[in-house]
């Protein structure tokens, strides 16, 4: 406990003198964040000076083993600095879904050439990630899918499409589940593959979201000729990485509402309505509020026991689905409140005063938490069967 406190002294001294006061505030979109890639850049030097700094230090993934360019810390003190950052509003120093997702499923079941070839360029944000999973035809049953690898020769052969592909048209490298046995039952002929987006035959196109915004793309794939040595662990066995991929998915998820949160919703209720008899002047939305947050708290404290109780680098399992269906549940409901906060001025679509509808756009794109990465009702399914062992 002495080595955890001087821990906890040490990184809270580090981070106040090498965050700079920029990156403490709430990012207003997505592309405030840097996200890297071969075409990546700098939204600001401050942006660039706190990624060096981290990179640096070695805290782009802390947790991760020292030999692949992680900071090798322990659960405790990974927990530390990340509390620590939330303290002071530390923006994360680089987002990338090498990180969240795919870097997870290559320390446990990649190559140890897959592993000193890929992950050192995650953390020094070269290579930008997505995830090819879901088809037009296959979502909730993700299983189902049928873009399809055939092998020629030391290649595959992918053709097929995928949908919902986040931010596919800035991206770098595509992680790829691919049918490559039809006569087994479905999640048996599933394979796990690396494929770079510049491969020829590999394809985009932008799909416009409700909020205007358009993060998901479809990607296909016509002929696309891909080295087998990018095949991540054994062949037909893919499905058993998606599992352990979708619980780290489903985790980032469940979280997402707390992303650039430096003030409680209270705090911003009392900014915009104001106070009286030393409470919030709206006597409907206060209990609501009150509500909210200590849901929230509830929540987080639920979910930093499971992961003390989760086996080290195991993933937190089903229990992930739990997760994700009540954050993004509360992510909704908050994003709820806070139009109700900001009242008209909520709904206003564009203008610069207005951070061009960030308000609105954000609360229609919270309704796309409770689809992406498995819908709540496939959570339900997952909770009532697999955490609470109810009978089919």
């Amino acid at each position: 406990m002495p080595d955890l406190e001087k821990f906890r002294a040490e990184t809270r001294a580090w981070l106040e003198a090498n965050c700079p006061e920029s990156m403490r505030q709430p990012a207003r979109s997505s592309e405030e964040y840097y996200w890297g890639g071969r075409n990546g850049k700098f939204a600001s030097e401050d942006q660039k000076i706190w990624f060096e700094r981290m990179l640096e230090k070695r805290w782009i993934a802390p947790h991760w083993p020292s030999e692949y360019g992680g900071g090798g810390l322990s659960k405790d003190e990974n927990k530390i600095l990340l509390e620590e950052m939330r303290r002071l509003g530390c923006r994360p120093p680089h987002t990338n879904f090498g990180i969240t997702m795919l870097g997870p499923v290559l320390l446990k079941y990649g190559s140890e050439e897959q592993k000193r070839e890929h992950i050192p360029k995650i953390l020094r944000g070269e290579i930008r990630w997505c995830q090819g999973y879901s088809e037009p035809g296959a979502g909730s049953d993700l299983a189902g899918l049928s873009c399809k690898a055939e092998p020629d020769g030391d290649d595959y052969i992918i053709n097929g499409q995928k949908i919902w592909t986040s931010y596919a048209e800035k991206a770098d490298w595509i992680f790829n589940l691919v049918r490559t046995d039809t006569t087994v039952q479905k999640q048996k002929g599933i394979s796990f593959v690396l494929i770079d987006m510049a491969t020829p035959g590999v394809s985009t196109r932008p799909i416009k979201l409700i909020s205007g915004n358009s993060p998901f793309c479809e990607t296909f794939f016509d002929n696309v000729r891909v080295p087998k040595s990018n095949l991540l662990g054994k062949e037909n066995e893919g499905w058993t990485y998606a599992k352990y991929l979708l619980s780290h998915e489903r985790e980032m998820i469940s979280g997402i509402g707390d992303q650039g949160v430096t003030k409680t919703l209270g705090e911003l209720a009392v900014e915009r309505i104001g106070k009286q008899d030393g409470k919030l002047a709206d006597s409907v939305l206060r209990p609501e509020i009150a509500k909210l947050e200590m849901n929230a708290l509830a929540f987080q404290l639920t979910v930093e026991r499971a992961k003390d109780q989760a086996k080290a680098g195991q993933g937190l399992g089903d229990v992930a689905s739990m997760f994700k269906y009540y954050g993004t549940e509360l992510n909704k409901n908050r994003h709820e409140l806070i139009i109700s906060v900001a009242g008209m001025e909520g709904l206003v679509w564009e203008g610069e005063e207005y951070n061009e509808g960030y308000t609105a756009r954000t609360w229609l794109r919270t309704k796309g938490n409770s689809i992406e990465g498995g819908t709540s009702e496939i959570q339900l399914n997952v909770i009532a069967k697999r955490v609470l062992g109810l009978p089919s």
